[in-house]
């Protein structure tokens, strides 16, 4: 039977998001899965895996707001911004107050044109960045508009900062920890990250591998789905008749008169069905933009 839904994953340091997607295929036996924002390899937190139809619902994720809590080591800044890297130079001494760093950090907070890090997966002419840095050749990327709406410094032991910080979708956390460095003088990289919040998915409702391998054992993976109601907040919701269900299965377009306002609407077959985003077309006729049903 296909599994449909939406799975939060709490990745493990040293994985990348496809390592995660290949693992919860093996263990799920579903092999359309896909992700809800990468993470680096050095990273942890909050990945949302969408299971089966539920991987259609992806193109409404693309510009989702993220949340971090992490640290940055002070004195040594890094070719790729974080502790995977070598370092740039020797280290030096640090000699910062934490008013002083809150006080660059707060700078950092608006809408920022960001160059994203050379060791990064942004593609030159087709090939990703990483591949060029790692050769040694030069790397030439071009800034990007991104908005950082929080970057609050929490506490200062010795060289580490703990921070924790709102970000629109593309932002690289790793660059703000270079940045501050930078601006600081004496350089800086990411030394740990953990994402806490990926749109509505929040690291209170993750899981790890091994939780979702002993679930799918014990046939309880049902349980560890998102309930699709909570699904994209922001769009409401309809119960759909039999009638417009059946439409809807045909991809006919259908009358919800209660939704004249929205611009896309969540329908749903009973209270945990969700057969399709429809989407307005004249008044207050919706046609289904992304079907889920069968």
């Amino acid at each position: 039977m296909p599994l449909n839904g939406v799975i939060v994953v709490d990745k493990p340091a040293g994985w990348t998001s496809h390592d995660v997607v290949a693992k919860a295929r093996r263990i799920l036996g579903e092999r359309s899965i896909g992700h809800l924002g990468t993470l680096d390899p050095m990273a942890t937190g909050v990945l949302p895996l969408v299971l089966g139809r539920m991987t259609r619902l992806c193109q409404f994720y693309l510009s989702s707001e993220k949340a971090y809590e992490g640290t940055i080591r002070l004195g040594v800044a890094t070719d790729t911004y974080d502790c995977d890297g070598d370092p740039i130079g020797p280290a030096q001494e640090v000699n910062v107050t934490l008013e002083e760093i809150s006080a660059v950090a707060s700078g950092f907070v608006g809408v920022l044109q960001q160059t994203p890090p050379s060791f990064s997966a942004k593609k030159i002419k087709g090939v990703p960045a990483y591949r060029l840095a790692r050769k040694k050749q030069p790397v030439e990327l071009e800034p990007v508009e991104v908005e950082v709406k929080e970057f609050t410094v929490l506490g200062l032991a010795g060289d580490l900062v703990d921070f924790r910080c709102r970000v629109s979708s593309g932002t690289y956390v790793r660059s703000l920890g270079h940045e501050l460095g930078q601006k600081l003088g004496i350089g800086a990289h990411l030394a740990s990250l953990r994402r806490t919040q990926v749109a509505e998915f929040a690291i209170e409702e993750s899981h790890t591998l091994e939780e979702i391998g002993e679930a799918a054992a014990q046939g309880r993976i049902p349980e560890l789905l998102v309930h699709p109601r909570r699904v994209l907040p922001e769009i409401p919701s309809v119960t759909a008749t039999d009638e417009d269900i059946a439409k809807i299965r045909h991809g006919r377009t259908v009358n919800l008169p209660e939704m004249s306002r929205s611009r896309f609407v969540k329908v749903f077959a009973g209270q945990s069905e969700l057969i399709c985003i429809a989407s307005r077309v004249a008044g207050t006729l919706f046609h289904p933009k992304v079907v889920l049903c069968c």
